[in-house]
Protein backbone atom coordinates (compact mmCIF):
# COMPACT_ATOMS: atom_id res chain seq x y z
CA UNK A 1 0.00 0.00 0.00
CA UNK A 2 0.92 3.43 -0.50
CA UNK A 3 1.06 6.58 1.48
CA UNK A 4 0.43 10.01 1.34
CA UNK A 5 -0.14 12.69 3.86
CA UNK A 6 -2.68 14.99 4.00
CA UNK A 7 -4.36 17.40 6.79
CA UNK A 8 -7.94 16.59 8.10
CA UNK A 9 -10.60 18.52 6.02
CA UNK A 10 -12.92 18.97 9.34
CA UNK A 11 -12.41 21.44 12.09
CA UNK A 12 -9.84 24.34 12.51
CA UNK A 13 -6.96 22.06 14.80
CA UNK A 14 -5.36 20.65 10.92
CA UNK A 15 -4.24 17.74 12.11
CA UNK A 16 -1.49 15.71 10.09
CA UNK A 17 -2.96 12.47 8.45
CA UNK A 18 -1.27 9.43 6.97
CA UNK A 19 -3.72 8.35 3.82
CA UNK A 20 -2.87 4.65 3.15
CA UNK A 21 -3.76 3.42 -0.31
CA UNK A 22 -3.63 1.53 -3.61
CA UNK A 23 -3.32 4.34 -5.96
CA UNK A 24 -7.25 4.13 -6.35
CA UNK A 25 -8.98 2.94 -3.43
CA UNK A 26 -8.08 4.49 0.18
CA UNK A 27 -7.92 1.98 2.65
CA UNK A 28 -7.58 3.45 5.68
CA UNK A 29 -5.89 6.71 7.92
CA UNK A 30 -3.52 7.41 10.95
CA UNK A 31 -2.54 10.36 11.89
CA UNK A 32 0.80 11.65 11.19
CA UNK A 33 3.08 11.62 14.57
CA UNK A 34 5.34 14.37 12.81
CA UNK A 35 2.55 16.84 12.52
CA UNK A 36 3.08 19.58 15.11
CA UNK A 37 -1.13 19.92 15.37
CA UNK A 38 -1.58 16.85 16.68
CA UNK A 39 1.64 14.54 16.96
CA UNK A 40 -0.71 11.34 15.66
CA UNK A 41 -3.69 11.91 17.33
CA UNK A 42 -6.93 12.13 15.85
CA UNK A 43 -10.48 11.94 17.04
CA UNK A 44 -13.43 9.90 15.13
CA UNK A 45 -13.90 12.32 12.64
CA UNK A 46 -10.16 12.26 11.80
CA UNK A 47 -10.00 8.36 12.45
CA UNK A 48 -12.98 7.31 9.83
CA UNK A 49 -12.29 9.89 7.35
CA UNK A 50 -11.48 6.72 5.01
CA UNK A 51 -14.73 5.76 5.70
CA UNK A 52 -16.30 8.55 2.82
CA UNK A 53 -14.16 7.28 0.49
CA UNK A 54 -15.98 3.77 0.41
CA UNK A 55 -16.22 2.44 -3.51
CA UNK A 56 -20.61 2.51 -2.11
CA UNK A 57 -19.80 6.70 -1.46
CA UNK A 58 -17.90 7.45 -4.37
CA UNK A 59 -20.37 5.59 -6.57
CA UNK A 60 -22.55 9.17 -5.38
CA UNK A 61 -19.64 11.39 -5.94
CA UNK A 62 -18.10 13.46 -8.49
CA UNK A 63 -15.12 12.25 -9.91
CA UNK A 64 -14.61 13.57 -13.21
CA UNK A 65 -15.70 17.06 -14.56
CA UNK A 66 -19.54 17.24 -15.89
CA UNK A 67 -20.83 20.68 -18.07
CA UNK A 68 -23.70 22.26 -19.43
CA UNK A 69 -23.67 24.43 -21.97
CA UNK A 70 -27.37 25.75 -21.16
CA UNK A 71 -28.92 26.29 -17.62
CA UNK A 72 -31.60 23.83 -18.65
CA UNK A 73 -29.64 21.00 -20.20
CA UNK A 74 -28.78 18.08 -18.40
CA UNK A 75 -25.18 17.56 -17.22
CA UNK A 76 -22.67 15.55 -19.58
CA UNK A 77 -19.20 14.48 -18.22
CA UNK A 78 -16.32 16.32 -19.88
CA UNK A 79 -12.37 16.22 -20.47
CA UNK A 80 -10.53 19.00 -18.23
CA UNK A 81 -9.34 20.79 -21.18
CA UNK A 82 -13.03 21.33 -22.51
CA UNK A 83 -14.70 22.00 -19.16
CA UNK A 84 -11.73 24.93 -18.37
CA UNK A 85 -12.18 26.18 -22.08
CA UNK A 86 -15.95 26.53 -21.07
CA UNK A 87 -15.27 28.09 -17.76
CA UNK A 88 -13.00 30.69 -19.43
CA UNK A 89 -14.93 31.67 -22.27
CA UNK A 90 -17.96 32.53 -19.50
CA UNK A 91 -15.63 34.51 -17.39
CA UNK A 92 -14.18 36.40 -20.43
CA UNK A 93 -17.41 37.42 -22.20
CA UNK A 94 -18.89 38.39 -18.70
CA UNK A 95 -15.87 40.33 -18.46
CA UNK A 96 -15.83 41.87 -21.58
CA UNK A 97 -19.80 42.59 -21.56
CA UNK A 98 -19.97 43.92 -18.68
CA UNK A 99 -16.91 44.44 -16.76
CA UNK A 100 -14.56 42.65 -14.09
CA UNK A 101 -16.92 43.47 -11.38
CA UNK A 102 -19.20 41.17 -13.14
CA UNK A 103 -17.66 38.03 -11.77
CA UNK A 104 -17.22 36.58 -8.79
CA UNK A 105 -15.22 34.22 -6.98
CA UNK A 106 -17.02 32.50 -3.19
CA UNK A 107 -14.14 30.47 -2.07
CA UNK A 108 -13.50 28.36 1.13
CA UNK A 109 -11.52 27.61 4.51
CA UNK A 110 -10.98 24.09 3.00
CA UNK A 111 -8.65 25.23 0.19
CA UNK A 112 -5.01 24.72 0.26
CA UNK A 113 -2.86 27.96 1.06
CA UNK A 114 -1.69 27.69 -2.68
CA UNK A 115 -5.29 27.55 -3.83
CA UNK A 116 -6.30 30.62 -1.59
CA UNK A 117 -3.28 32.60 -3.30
CA UNK A 118 -3.79 31.75 -6.66
CA UNK A 119 -7.67 32.52 -6.52
CA UNK A 120 -6.95 35.81 -5.62
CA UNK A 121 -4.14 36.48 -7.74
CA UNK A 122 -6.48 35.44 -10.51
CA UNK A 123 -9.08 37.70 -9.23
CA UNK A 124 -7.31 40.64 -7.97
CA UNK A 125 -4.24 40.61 -10.25
CA UNK A 126 -5.54 39.27 -13.72
CA UNK A 127 -9.20 39.63 -14.04
CA UNK A 128 -9.09 43.05 -11.29
CA UNK A 129 -11.96 42.43 -9.29
CA UNK A 130 -11.83 41.77 -5.36
CA UNK A 131 -14.71 40.12 -5.61
CA UNK A 132 -13.36 37.30 -4.09
CA UNK A 133 -14.61 36.48 -0.38
CA UNK A 134 -14.81 33.25 1.74
CA UNK A 135 -17.36 30.80 4.03
CA UNK A 136 -14.51 32.26 6.45
CA UNK A 137 -16.68 35.77 6.35
CA UNK A 138 -19.68 33.83 7.93
CA UNK A 139 -17.41 32.99 11.08
CA UNK A 140 -13.65 34.65 11.28
CA UNK A 141 -14.45 38.55 10.17
CA UNK A 142 -14.55 39.53 13.40
CA UNK A 143 -11.41 38.22 14.31
CA UNK A 144 -9.88 39.62 10.81
CA UNK A 145 -10.85 43.08 12.62
CA UNK A 146 -10.09 42.52 15.90
CA UNK A 147 -6.62 41.42 15.46
CA UNK A 148 -6.22 44.60 12.95
CA UNK A 149 -7.93 47.19 15.26
CA UNK A 150 -6.10 45.69 18.15
CA UNK A 151 -2.32 44.53 16.73
CA UNK A 152 -2.71 46.47 13.31
CA UNK A 153 -2.28 42.85 11.64
CA UNK A 154 -4.56 40.09 11.37
CA UNK A 155 -1.81 37.53 12.76
CA UNK A 156 -2.13 35.76 16.04
CA UNK A 157 0.50 36.23 18.07
CA UNK A 158 0.62 32.51 19.83
CA UNK A 159 0.46 29.22 18.74
CA UNK A 160 -0.62 25.63 19.82
CA UNK A 161 2.92 25.34 21.54
CA UNK A 162 1.71 27.87 24.08
CA UNK A 163 -0.64 25.93 25.74
CA UNK A 164 2.38 23.65 26.93
CA UNK A 165 3.63 27.27 28.78
CA UNK A 166 0.29 28.59 29.75
CA UNK A 167 -0.14 29.07 34.18
CA UNK A 168 -3.61 30.62 33.12
CA UNK A 169 -5.82 29.51 30.07
CA UNK A 170 -8.40 31.76 29.40
CA UNK A 171 -11.87 29.64 26.98
CA UNK A 172 -14.57 32.10 25.91
CA UNK A 173 -17.31 31.26 23.83
CA UNK A 174 -15.70 28.41 22.50
CA UNK A 175 -16.54 24.16 23.60
CA UNK A 176 -12.71 22.84 22.36
CA UNK A 177 -13.73 19.50 24.11
CA UNK A 178 -16.19 19.16 21.15
CA UNK A 179 -15.74 21.59 18.68
CA UNK A 180 -11.46 20.73 18.26
CA UNK A 181 -11.09 18.21 20.61
CA UNK A 182 -7.17 17.07 19.48
CA UNK A 183 -6.93 20.40 20.65
CA UNK A 184 -8.49 20.12 23.85
CA UNK A 185 -6.66 16.77 24.48
CA UNK A 186 -3.73 18.65 24.37
CA UNK A 187 -4.64 20.87 27.31
CA UNK A 188 -5.55 18.28 29.25
CA UNK A 189 -1.77 17.06 28.90
CA UNK A 190 -0.39 20.49 29.52
CA UNK A 191 -2.68 20.56 32.58
CA UNK A 192 -1.39 16.93 33.88
CA UNK A 193 2.00 18.27 33.36
CA UNK A 194 1.63 21.73 35.28
CA UNK A 195 -1.27 20.53 38.21
CA UNK A 196 -1.44 24.56 38.89
CA UNK A 197 -2.46 25.57 35.52
CA UNK A 198 -5.78 27.72 36.28
CA UNK A 199 -8.55 27.36 33.44
CA UNK A 200 -11.63 29.77 32.92
CA UNK A 201 -14.36 29.02 30.45
CA UNK A 202 -16.60 32.32 29.40
CA UNK A 203 -19.38 30.52 28.28
CA UNK A 204 -23.14 30.87 28.92
CA UNK A 205 -23.76 26.63 28.68
CA UNK A 206 -22.26 24.09 30.72
CA UNK A 207 -20.39 22.20 27.88
CA UNK A 208 -18.07 19.50 28.35
CA UNK A 209 -15.23 22.18 28.27
CA UNK A 210 -16.89 24.34 31.22
CA UNK A 211 -16.90 21.03 32.97
CA UNK A 212 -13.39 20.55 32.74
CA UNK A 213 -12.84 24.54 33.99
CA UNK A 214 -11.66 25.57 37.40
CA UNK A 215 -13.87 28.82 36.82
CA UNK A 216 -17.24 28.81 34.76
CA UNK A 217 -18.61 32.24 34.23
CA UNK A 218 -21.72 31.67 32.54
CA UNK A 219 -22.58 34.81 31.32
CA UNK A 220 -25.73 35.72 29.85
CA UNK A 221 -25.69 35.69 25.62
CA UNK A 222 -23.79 38.87 24.44
CA UNK A 223 -22.29 40.47 27.62
CA UNK A 224 -18.92 39.34 26.65
CA UNK A 225 -17.48 42.98 26.51
CA UNK A 226 -19.10 44.23 29.97
CA UNK A 227 -17.03 40.74 31.50
CA UNK A 228 -13.86 41.82 30.02
CA UNK A 229 -13.59 45.19 30.65
CA UNK A 230 -14.60 44.26 34.57
CA UNK A 231 -11.81 42.48 34.51
CA UNK A 232 -9.71 45.22 33.20
CA UNK A 233 -10.66 47.03 35.92
CA UNK A 234 -10.02 44.93 38.81
CA UNK A 235 -6.33 44.87 37.22
CA UNK A 236 -6.08 48.15 37.30
CA UNK A 237 -7.54 48.71 40.66
CA UNK A 238 -4.99 46.05 41.69
CA UNK A 239 -1.91 46.94 40.02
CA UNK A 240 -1.83 43.79 37.59
CA UNK A 241 -1.00 45.88 34.84
CA UNK A 242 2.35 46.08 33.21
CA UNK A 243 2.44 49.65 32.79
CA UNK A 244 6.47 49.61 31.41
CA UNK A 245 4.93 47.57 28.54
CA UNK A 246 1.60 49.76 27.92
CA UNK A 247 3.97 52.80 27.89
CA UNK A 248 6.85 50.80 25.20
CA UNK A 249 4.10 49.27 23.02
CA UNK A 250 0.66 50.71 23.03
CA UNK A 251 -1.32 53.90 21.84
CA UNK A 252 -4.89 54.75 23.72
CA UNK A 253 -4.72 53.22 27.05
CA UNK A 254 -5.76 55.95 28.65
CA UNK A 255 -8.72 56.21 26.60
CA UNK A 256 -9.29 52.69 27.46
CA UNK A 257 -8.81 53.20 31.74
CA UNK A 258 -11.48 55.92 31.21
CA UNK A 259 -13.79 53.16 29.28
CA UNK A 260 -13.61 50.80 32.02
CA UNK A 261 -13.49 53.52 34.65
CA UNK A 262 -17.35 52.39 35.81
CA UNK A 263 -17.51 48.82 34.92
CA UNK A 264 -17.10 47.65 38.81
CA UNK A 265 -17.65 43.69 39.23
CA UNK A 266 -20.86 44.83 40.53
CA UNK A 267 -21.52 46.51 37.58
CA UNK A 268 -20.58 43.76 35.28
CA UNK A 269 -22.55 41.03 37.53
CA UNK A 270 -25.73 43.02 37.06
CA UNK A 271 -25.19 43.21 33.44
CA UNK A 272 -23.40 39.76 33.25
CA UNK A 273 -25.43 37.39 35.39
CA UNK A 274 -22.59 35.72 36.98
CA UNK A 275 -21.23 36.79 41.26
CA UNK A 276 -18.73 39.69 41.39
CA UNK A 277 -16.35 37.56 42.98
CA UNK A 278 -15.86 35.51 40.41
CA UNK A 279 -14.93 38.14 38.01
CA UNK A 280 -12.34 38.99 40.58
CA UNK A 281 -11.39 35.54 40.77
CA UNK A 282 -10.76 35.69 37.07
CA UNK A 283 -8.82 38.86 36.67
CA UNK A 284 -6.63 38.21 39.61
CA UNK A 285 -5.90 34.57 37.88
CA UNK A 286 -5.44 36.02 34.95
CA UNK A 287 -3.42 38.86 36.05
CA UNK A 288 -0.89 36.93 38.68
CA UNK A 289 -0.10 34.27 36.44
CA UNK A 290 3.54 34.60 35.07
CA UNK A 291 1.81 33.45 31.51
CA UNK A 292 -2.02 33.72 30.12
CA UNK A 293 -3.46 32.13 27.21
CA UNK A 294 -7.02 32.95 25.37
CA UNK A 295 -8.60 30.79 23.00
CA UNK A 296 -11.88 31.97 21.72
CA UNK A 297 -13.79 30.74 18.72
CA UNK A 298 -17.36 31.60 17.19
CA UNK A 299 -19.40 32.27 20.71
CA UNK A 300 -16.93 35.71 20.26
CA UNK A 301 -17.22 36.12 16.45
CA UNK A 302 -20.63 35.23 15.44
CA UNK A 303 -22.09 38.62 16.76
CA UNK A 304 -23.28 41.73 16.05
CA UNK A 305 -20.32 43.45 17.79
CA UNK A 306 -17.71 40.39 17.36
CA UNK A 307 -15.14 42.75 16.36
CA UNK A 308 -15.59 44.50 19.79
CA UNK A 309 -15.61 41.22 21.52
CA UNK A 310 -12.22 40.17 20.20
CA UNK A 311 -10.80 43.78 21.12
CA UNK A 312 -11.91 43.49 24.62
CA UNK A 313 -9.71 40.19 25.06
CA UNK A 314 -7.23 41.37 23.29
CA UNK A 315 -7.22 44.37 25.70
CA UNK A 316 -6.58 42.24 28.67
CA UNK A 317 -3.62 40.92 27.05
CA UNK A 318 -1.89 44.29 25.88
CA UNK A 319 -2.60 45.38 29.57
CA UNK A 320 -0.60 42.94 31.28
CA UNK A 321 2.31 42.83 28.75
CA UNK A 322 0.82 38.85 28.13
CA UNK A 323 1.60 38.95 24.74
CA UNK A 324 4.91 38.03 22.87
CA UNK A 325 5.93 35.60 25.52
CA UNK A 326 5.60 31.54 25.45
CA UNK A 327 2.34 30.64 27.26
CA UNK A 328 0.79 34.26 26.65
CA UNK A 329 -1.51 35.85 23.78
CA UNK A 330 -4.86 35.48 21.95
CA UNK A 331 -5.56 33.40 20.08
CA UNK A 332 -8.23 32.92 17.77
CA UNK A 333 -9.55 29.37 17.13
CA UNK A 334 -10.85 29.27 13.48
CA UNK A 335 -13.70 26.36 12.50
CA UNK A 336 -12.59 25.26 9.29
CA UNK A 337 -8.75 23.92 8.68
CA UNK A 338 -7.40 26.33 6.48
CA UNK A 339 -9.27 29.77 7.89
CA UNK A 340 -6.61 31.65 8.64
CA UNK A 341 -4.06 30.52 5.75
CA UNK A 342 -6.06 31.54 3.54
CA UNK A 343 -6.43 35.15 5.26
CA UNK A 344 -2.65 35.26 5.02
CA UNK A 345 -2.88 34.93 1.09
CA UNK A 346 -5.53 37.54 0.95
CA UNK A 347 -8.59 35.42 1.10
CA UNK A 348 -11.41 37.89 1.99
CA UNK A 349 -12.48 40.69 -0.31
CA UNK A 350 -11.33 43.48 1.75
CA UNK A 351 -7.92 41.85 2.08
CA UNK A 352 -4.65 41.44 0.15
CA UNK A 353 -1.93 38.83 0.52
CA UNK A 354 0.97 38.92 3.16
CA UNK A 355 -1.06 40.85 5.97
CA UNK A 356 -1.13 43.77 3.08
CA UNK A 357 -4.05 46.63 3.58
CA UNK A 358 -6.01 47.47 0.53
CA UNK A 359 -6.98 50.90 2.16
CA UNK A 360 -2.82 51.66 1.41
CA UNK A 361 -2.02 52.63 -1.93
CA UNK A 362 1.75 51.50 -1.47
CA UNK A 363 0.54 47.92 -0.75
CA UNK A 364 -0.98 47.50 -3.50
CA UNK A 365 1.82 48.87 -5.24
CA UNK A 366 3.78 46.44 -3.59
CA UNK A 367 1.31 43.54 -4.40
CA UNK A 368 1.02 44.57 -8.10
CA UNK A 369 4.53 44.71 -8.65
CA UNK A 370 5.01 41.45 -6.97
CA UNK A 371 2.19 39.66 -9.79
CA UNK A 372 3.60 41.63 -12.72
CA UNK A 373 0.53 44.00 -13.16
CA UNK A 374 -0.36 47.29 -13.48
CA UNK A 375 -2.13 47.89 -10.29
CA UNK A 376 -4.84 46.06 -7.80
CA UNK A 377 -8.24 47.43 -7.31
CA UNK A 378 -8.28 49.65 -4.51
CA UNK A 379 -12.62 49.81 -4.00
CA UNK A 380 -13.12 46.53 -1.31
CA UNK A 381 -15.13 43.53 -3.16
CA UNK A 382 -18.37 42.20 -2.05
CA UNK A 383 -18.36 39.90 0.84
CA UNK A 384 -20.61 36.75 0.64
CA UNK A 385 -23.61 37.43 1.71
CA UNK A 386 -23.19 41.50 -0.16
CA UNK A 387 -22.15 38.95 -3.16
CA UNK A 388 -25.25 36.74 -3.27
CA UNK A 389 -27.36 39.39 -3.38
CA UNK A 390 -25.41 40.78 -6.19
CA UNK A 391 -26.41 37.73 -7.74
CA UNK A 392 -29.76 37.56 -7.22
CA UNK A 393 -29.81 41.56 -8.17
CA UNK A 394 -28.73 40.28 -11.78
CA UNK A 395 -25.09 42.08 -11.35
CA UNK A 396 -22.42 39.26 -11.13
CA UNK A 397 -22.65 37.43 -14.59
CA UNK A 398 -20.41 34.70 -13.51
CA UNK A 399 -19.80 32.78 -10.30
CA UNK A 400 -17.16 30.45 -9.12
CA UNK A 401 -18.05 28.34 -6.08
CA UNK A 402 -15.23 26.02 -4.61
CA UNK A 403 -15.25 24.04 -1.38
CA UNK A 404 -18.17 25.29 0.25
CA UNK A 405 -21.91 24.58 -0.37
CA UNK A 406 -23.71 28.47 0.14
CA UNK A 407 -27.18 26.63 -0.94
CA UNK A 408 -26.87 25.36 2.54
CA UNK A 409 -24.63 27.29 4.75
CA UNK A 410 -25.66 31.34 4.07
CA UNK A 411 -28.76 32.68 5.44
CA UNK A 412 -32.18 33.52 4.09
CA UNK A 413 -31.73 30.13 1.56
CA UNK A 414 -34.55 30.74 -0.03
CA UNK A 415 -33.04 33.56 -1.72
CA UNK A 416 -29.44 32.43 -2.01
CA UNK A 417 -30.95 29.38 -3.93
CA UNK A 418 -33.05 32.63 -6.05
CA UNK A 419 -29.85 34.21 -7.21
CA UNK A 420 -27.73 30.85 -7.94
CA UNK A 421 -30.65 30.33 -10.50
CA UNK A 422 -30.40 33.48 -11.94
CA UNK A 423 -26.79 33.40 -12.31
CA UNK A 424 -25.71 33.33 -15.97
CA UNK A 425 -22.91 30.69 -14.71
CA UNK A 426 -22.08 28.99 -11.94
CA UNK A 427 -19.31 26.70 -11.00
CA UNK A 428 -18.82 24.52 -8.17
CA UNK A 429 -14.97 22.16 -7.35
CA UNK A 430 -15.67 18.75 -5.35
CA UNK A 431 -12.99 16.66 -4.30
CA UNK A 432 -11.70 13.97 -6.54
CA UNK A 433 -11.32 10.30 -4.88
CA UNK A 434 -7.34 11.05 -5.15
CA UNK A 435 -5.10 11.92 -2.38
CA UNK A 436 -4.30 14.43 -4.95
CA UNK A 437 -7.12 16.99 -5.56
CA UNK A 438 -7.82 19.07 -8.28
CA UNK A 439 -10.33 21.18 -9.56
CA UNK A 440 -13.50 19.88 -10.98
CA UNK A 441 -15.78 22.86 -12.54
CA UNK A 442 -19.43 21.96 -13.67
CA UNK A 443 -21.70 24.50 -15.21
CA UNK A 444 -24.48 24.00 -12.77
CA UNK A 445 -26.15 25.81 -9.35
CA UNK A 446 -25.45 23.02 -6.81
CA UNK A 447 -23.13 20.61 -6.18
CA UNK A 448 -24.62 16.87 -7.52
CA UNK A 449 -26.40 14.59 -5.00
CA UNK A 450 -23.66 12.92 -3.04
CA UNK A 451 -20.71 15.50 -3.52
CA UNK A 452 -21.44 17.89 -1.09
CA UNK A 453 -18.75 19.49 1.10
CA UNK A 454 -19.13 19.99 4.82
CA UNK A 455 -21.27 23.27 4.88
CA UNK A 456 -19.23 26.44 6.68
Amino acid sequence: MAETKSTCPYCGVGCGVIIEHDETRITGVRGDPDHPANFGRLCTKGGTLHLTMTPQVMAQRLTRPQLRREKGAARARASWDAALDHAAEKFARAIAEHGPDSVAFYISGQLMTEDYYVFNKLAKGLIGTNNVDTNSRLCMSSAVAGYKATLGADAPPCSYEDIDHADCLLIAGANTAWAHPVLFRRIEDARAARPDMKIIVVDPRRTDTAEAADLHLAILPGTDIALYNAMLHVLLWEDLVDADFIRAHTEGFESLKAIVRDYTPAMAADICGVKAEDIVTAARWFGQAPAALSLYCQGLNQSSHGTDNNAAIIHLHLATGKIGKPGCGPLSLTGQPNAMGGREVGGLANLLSAHRDMANPEHRAEVARLWGVADVPATPGLTAVELFEAVHRGEIKALWIACTNPAQSLPDLARVHEALAKCLSSWSRTSAPTPTRRPTPTCCCRPPAGARRKAR
